[in-house]
């Protein structure tokens, strides 16, 4: 092992049917969010592919190819493998992949009884049994005949893909789709030769691998991804898992080791792991099977630490990591880890912003990483011509990133910030457990203004006297925002939600957090945790925050530490005691986007009622500190207003915005 490169395993070659891969991390399937009319992928769908190569992953993996479109389709935006037409645009796409070293590879994927797309625009569907699904369609059970033509669907698509220059396939054998329902003995209660025993249930996936095998020759690496576990309490467990990689064992090149189903809402931030779990918690899965199967294991689920992927590779845990998300937040990851450049990594969050986004708009997006989703368009930091003295006001997230880039670009960059500390309002959950993630972003970025030149300092309050003995060709003003106190009676006896984040020695046992925004629900969580007894109440009907994802993973964690949720309440007094409120019954919340969270249900009827407690807290939102911004516009030939002191929002927002801004100075 070389003594240069700091992770070694990780970065040693492996072969796979004959095909070198350049290191063991490879990128796991994303589905392609930028499509035509006919579902082709376009130019910025091969952008978003394609720096992920540029990056250095071993493999590229375009997600969510449908091998039957008519029967298939789960979802709207997937691509069709069964259209011969889609040839020019899937071979543009795996060269795109290629010519920069890494094996493109595309996902086989089929919907199964799961295949709402399909099912709405009136194909019919089949399952494993007869059922009726939650949308009302009709799914019929699977023939022989059926299963036989599903099968050459898939060898097909597997050898149209190959022709098409794809260098490996991933059938999607996991997450409660058509292969998973087949496997599963919990969806599996079929008693003809496609159910019962582990071998009848995996017959489907072994000879669709088979199938494929023939199809595209020995000579070609075939993935397969399953769940290790489906991580509920009615499916699956690891052991069932084990049972089914050892009957697809020497059927693949590579068992990729997921975990989930995507069908059970409360396992989907599982199978994309959310904040409130450990880095890599789904390795477990992958090392208990590959102590079973001589096929090379991969693993996958919260992994952006390259530290972590070397030790899971090391102590032969995988063959292979694969990783999403990290690669969206930084899809040069690979590249700094091989370089040794640990602190460049731009670490996901896993804050599901990019899941959430898709899900409302059907486009990627990262909230920390603004090239994501915007590839062709993106302005890299250049050098500009023209060198300027930029102050920035305000040391939050938008006047970091501002700072940063500005800084790049070679500006003469000057950050002030008039409190003790840079991260604005985050800092407040500097000490949350479920948000060391964000402490680790703002200290990267921390880190960055200095190694970038920025002279920022921090106690330096900017005032129009100070501004005029800078001179700044360009001010960027970015105060932030400061918390809304809501018009309550008694309000005063509350606390507000920053406040309470670092003043836990004034928390009391009973506690009402009014806001049930993101805000006062993961104030409410990191309450409990600390020992309180917490009820949040809100005066809408449902969340409505735009991550509708992070409300989804709240709301299992909730019953973990016996947090209480109202809706539909309006507080209209705060007590010594508790709050007084008037509650309103309101007709049953149906969600709009797949998976959002549904409220839980309510025992509380229409009128007065009070809720007792030790303290009370509010979220109530931000208001933008837009009059200190006013008294400096036109203190400077250029003047920006960026994040929250516009208009109060997200991470997400801010950084783009702030990016974008300085990129343009």
């Amino acid at each position: 092992m070389s003594d240069i490169v700091k992770f070694p395993h990780l970065f040693e070659p492996i072969t796979l049917a004959g095909t070198l891969f350049r290191n063991r991390l490879f990128a796991s399937p994303t589905g392609a969010s930028q499509l035509t009319a006919e579902q082709y992928p376009t130019a910025d769908t091969r952008a978003y592919f394609e720096r992920k190569a540029i990056g250095g992953a071993a493999s590229v993996c375009v997600g969510d190819a449908v091998v039957d479109f008519k029967r298939g389709r789960a979802n709207a935006n997937h691509m069709p493998l069964d259209d011969l037409n889609m040839r020019d645009p899937y071979v543009m796409l795996a060269d795109s992949l290629s010519k920069h070293g890494a094996i493109a590879s595309i996902e086989l994927q089929h919907g199964g009884g799961a295949s709402k797309d399909s099912a709405s625009k009136g194909f019919q569907i089949y399952g494993v049994t007869e059922n009726v699904d939650a949308q009302g369609h009709h799914v019929l059970p699977y023939t022989d005949e059926v299963l036989e033509d599903v099968i050459k669907c898939f060898a097909d698509a597997a050898a149209f893909a190959k022709r098409c220059g794809f260098g490996m396939v991933t059938i999607h054998g996991g997450h409660g789709w058509l292969i998973s329902q087949f496997v599963s003995p919990v969806s599996n209660t079929r008693t003809d030769k496609w159910g019962g025993s582990v071998e009848n249930r995996c017959r489907l996936p072994v000879a669709i691998l088979d199938a494929i095998r023939k199809a595209v020759g020995p000579k070609f690496p075939i993935e397969i991804r399953i769940s290790g576990s489906e991580c509920h309490p009615r499916g699956y467990d690891v052991g069932v898992g084990i049972e089914i990689a050892k009957q697809l064992d020497g059927h693949c090149d590579l068992i990729h080791v997921s975990a989930g189903d995507h069908e059970v809402a409360e396992v989907f931030t599982v199978t994309h792991p959310s904040m409130f779990l450990e880095d890599g918690v789904n390795v477990k899965y992958a090392a208990e099977i590959k102590k079973h199967v001589k096929t090379p294991v991969a693993t996958v689920g919260a992994l952006s630490d390259p530290a972590q992927m070397e030790e899971i590779i090391a102590s032969g845990k995988a063959d292979v990591v694969e990783v999403a998300r990290g690669l969206i937040a930084d899809p040069d990851l690979p590249r700094k880890a091989r370089a040794g450049k640990v602190w460049q990594i731009n670490r996901c969050m896993r804050c599901l912003t990019c899941f959430s986004h898709l899900m409302q708009t059907g486009q990627f997006v990262c909230a920390i990483n603004p090239e994501i989703g915007r590839e062709l368009s993106f302005k890299p930091v250049t050098k500009a011509e023209d060198k300027k003295r930029v102050l920035v006001v305000g040391g939050g997230v938008a006047g970091m990133e501002a700072a940063i880039t500005a800084a790049k670009r070679g500006h003469s960059v000057k950050l002030y910030e008039k409190s003790s500390t840079f991260g604005g309002i985050l800092n407040c959950e500097r000490d949350v457990p479920f948000k060391v993630l964000l402490e680790q972003y703002l200290k990267r970025q921390i880190d960055f203004l200095f190694d970038n030149g920025v002279d920022a300092r921090v106690n330096r309050e900017v005032t129009p006297e100070l501004v005029k003995k800078l001179k700044p060709d360009v001010i960027i003003a970015a105060f932030g925002a400061k918390p809304v106190t809501p018009p309550i009676k008694g309000i005063e006896l509350a606390l507000e939600a920053t406040y309470a984040y670092t003043h836990l020695d004034e928390i009391g046992k009973k506690v009402v957090v009014i806001g049930g925004g993101l805000v006062g629900q993961e104030l409410g969580l990191y309450l409990a945790m600390k020992g309180r007894e917490v009820t949040i109440v809100e005066q809408l009907p449902f969340v409505s925050d735009s991550n509708i994802l992070q409300s989804l993973s709240l709301s299992y964690e909730f019953p973990k530490y016996g947090v209480k949720r109202e809706f539909s309440v309006a507080v209209t007094e705060v007590t010594a005691t508790g709050v007084n409120a008037t509650v309103s019954v309101s007709p049953p919340f149906k969600p709009g986007i797949p998976f959002e969270a549904v409220p839980p249900k309510s025992e509380l009827t229409s009128g007065d009622v009070k809720f007792d407690a030790d303290t009370v807290v509010y979220a109530c939102g931000l208001r933008p500190e837009r009059s200190a911004a006013d008294a400096l516009k036109f203190m400077a030939p250029e003047f920006y207003q960026i994040g929250d002191c516009v208009s109060p929002t997200n991470i997400y927002d801010a950084v783009i915005q702030a990016y974008h801004t300085s990129v343009n100075i």
